[in-house]
């Protein structure tokens, strides 16, 4: 965890080099386009076609694009343009350190957009994919569009000024709970379910000690102390998180909580709306795949990372499905 003027060259490495998405390149793909099979404009977006196009921009998006490039399918990608709040590069870019990815910035001839895809058509062959400025008709489609950790807004949460977003509030304590700057500090975790009791059962191996925001069974390690009926209201601090100001929700009493990290710990939501209901989905949104395989619902329709995996949501296993 950095400060932000620091965080936002760290963003650009990551989303830049360690993913290899360069602005030259991204300028070559673009007047590389006369490569694809073009036909005429129709409806005033431009119509593509290839035989397979990546929706997604982390590392299941890119992998999988590598792969199918040196397979010489030519892959179109689209990376988005701020999708879900996110920029492109996927949840990496969301922390300041990554340790367990093995970077790689080789390209084979994949074609790379920066535009979000706002709805897709499954009910004929070739796919259809569509963004606000071109279509894509695809004979096939992988669905790398991850999922997003949900956040709550308070005064301070957030990532501009004033705001300790990536200096000292995560949403990852397995990603960042080890970092510095959380080491042998006291530490917040708000959440009610099982994953939040998790992150603060991990987080007792750095933390002085841990406090849980929750509304769920008691916990009985003796380093996490849990706070009923408790919301936090605001983040305050000098350059990072020095401390929240807690409200008893059944008192009304508002308190201060020095801790120097808080974890957010209430769950993802996957990027699967565009999708419109045309794969099988699980109860929280996210694509069923057959165990053990990439493939969906919809044949010649694939989906690899986080917007298929609920259990683990780290980097290298979503790299290993692309």
């Amino acid at each position: 965890m950095t400060c932000y003027p620091k965080l936002l060259k760290v963003l650009q490495r990551v989303t830049r080099n360690f993913i290899g998405l360069s602005p030259s390149a991204t300028a070559a793909a673009l007047a590389s386009l006369s490569s694809s099979t073009a036909i005429p404009s129709m409806d005033d977006l431009q119509i593509l076609k290839t035989k397979l196009c990546i929706i997604g921009s982390g590392p299941a998006a890119h992998t999988a694009a590598i792969y199918a490039g040196r397979a010489e399918l030519k892959p179109i990608l689209f990376e988005g343009w701020m999708a879900n709040d996110i920029g492109p590069g996927g949840q990496l870019t969301t922390t300041s350190d990554v340790e367990n990815f093995p970077a790689t910035s080789l390209r084979f001839g994949t074609q790379i957009f920066t535009e979000t895809v706002s709805k897709v058509d499954f009910s004929s062959h070739p796919f259809k994919i569509f963004t606000d400025s071109r279509s894509v008709l695809a004979d096939s489609v992988i669905i790398a569009t991850g999922a997003v950790a949900k956040r709550l807004t308070f005064t301070g949460s957030g990532d501009g000024p004033g705001g300790f977003w990536n200096r000292g509030i995560s949403a990852c304590a397995v990603c960042d709970g080890a970092a510095p700057i959380f080491r042998n500090k006291p530490l917040a975790v708000i959440g009610g379910g099982d994953s939040a009791m998790e992150e603060a059962s991990f987080l007792t191996k750095y933390g002085s000690n841990g406090s849980k925001i929750m509304q769920s069974r008691t916990l009985t390690n003796p380093k996490i102390e849990v706070l009923w009926n408790s919301t936090v209201v605001e983040a305050y601090g000098g350059g990072v998180l020095g401390g929240l100001k807690v409200k008893n929700v059944v008192t009304g009493e508002v308190y201060d909580l020095k801790v120097s990290g808080l974890f957010f710990a209430i769950g993802h939501e996957p990027a699967t709306k565009f999708l419109g209901g045309q794969l099988q989905l699980d109860s929280d949104g996210y694509v069923v795949t057959k165990p053990g395989t990439s493939l969906t619902s919809m044949r010649g329709v694939f989906a690899a990372g986080d917007v298929q995996d609920k259990k683990y949501r780290q980097a290298i296993t979503a790299a290993g499905t692309g």
